[in-house]
């Protein structure tokens, strides 16, 4: 090649890596908890190179008992928030906060109630017999209160939940809360049996979870930016459950030492075998995928259960469609070369 071609080609080069360094963007996306297998799919969009190859410089903030990061997103400290379930999206439009839910990366809530296997409960209406059930403040405020609208338990069952499984494992008639893949894991190390997990999203506990919220402001302003987020950590959980995900769990055990091996592949199997990421309309249109009817539904449930007024929550303030099921479908084609479906 010539050396004036050869010059020529260079710069056209160094022009094209200075455009693609300039349109990077940086952002930050803060969770909910510490480092773990239900993050996977963004620790593996950062392993893999999925953010960056669509204009993204992600770095990963992490929640804990000691790191609130909710507050910091109307104010701009950080530019998306991994939400829990349905109900802080309702009470921040009825705080009138401005943020929105952009994805939802869980179709399934990974909360259920455990009890002891051979005690007769064997249907989650079983459990309405049960003596006592341990439920944190929280959740006697939230999804407990759907509990007793749809299926008729009692606050008088319930005693306080204070994150230790022992009280449960003394008593053996009683029942406890617990995310899927925490406390059956340690029941099932500690004490040596596995018990029984009732999923409520399987019985119809409606709403999304491991949410993706940002502000109303960076919807409206820069979409790319959304854009980008919800369809490259759709591409990152798509990989991270199906292909090879050892660089995303190295970082999660660098971020969070308490984290090992087989609690990581416990995580994942149980994931997989709920349905908690891949499942519903995420199969059909990509992970991340939400739906006017679900929102609608859960929002309906929750106003029976008295945790809102009727009409006090415009919906649509809630969550926008916009970035979801678009195309084929974020994480669809890296599926389908993946797994053969």
């Amino acid at each position: 090649m010539p050396a004036l071609h050869r010059a020529i080609v260079a710069v056209c080069l160094f022009a094209v890596a200075s455009a693609q360094a300039q349109s990077t963007e940086k952002v930050i996306f803060a969770t909910n908890w510490k480092a773990q297998a239900e993050h996977g799919g963004y620790y593996q969009a950062l392993a893999d190179g999925s953010y960056a190859k669509c204009g993204l410089d992600v770095q990963i903030q992490m929640g804990g008992p000691s790191a609130n990061n909710r507050p910091l997103l109307p104010v701009g400290k950080i530019d998306f928030l991994m939400g829990g379930n349905m109900l802080q999206a309702f009470d921040s439009v009825k705080q009138k906060i401005p943020t929105v839910v952009v994805a939802a990366h869980f179709q399934k809530d990974p909360q259920g109630i455990i009890a002891h296997p051979n005690q007769g409960y064997e249907k989650f209406e079983d459990l309405k017999k049960a003596p006592s059930i341990l439920i944190s403040a929280y959740s006697l405020a939230g999804f407990y209160q759907w509990m007793k609208s749809q299926y008729g338990f009692k606050e008088e069952q319930t005693k306080p939940y204070n994150f230790s499984i022992a009280p449960f494992l003394v008593n053996k008639t009683w029942a406890m809360q617990g995310l899927l893949s925490s406390e059956p894991y340690s029941i099932e190390k500690e004490a040596k049996f596995k018990p029984k997990f009732f999923l409520l999203a399987d019985y119809g506990w409606s709403t999304y979870s491991n949410t993706v919220e940002t502000r109303s402001e960076l919807v409206e302003k820069k979409p790319r930016v959304v854009q980008c987020f919800v369809d490259a950590s759709a591409i990152g959980w798509t990989n991270y459950l199906y292909g090879d995900n050892k660089k995303a769990n190295e970082m999660i055990k660098k971020a969070n030492p308490e984290m090992t091996d087989d609690i990581i592949a416990y995580s994942i199997a149980k994931m997989k075998e709920y349905g908690i990421v891949d499942s519903g309309d995420a199969a059909a249109k990509g992970i991340g995928m939400m739906t006017d009817a679900r929102m609608q539904d859960f929002l309906d449930k929750m106003v029976k259960a008295g945790l809102f007024k009727p009409g006090e929550i415009d919906l649509k303030k809630a969550y926008t469609l916009k970035f979801v099921g678009g195309g084929a479908g974020a994480g669809l084609a890296e599926k389908k070369k993946l797994t053969g479906k």
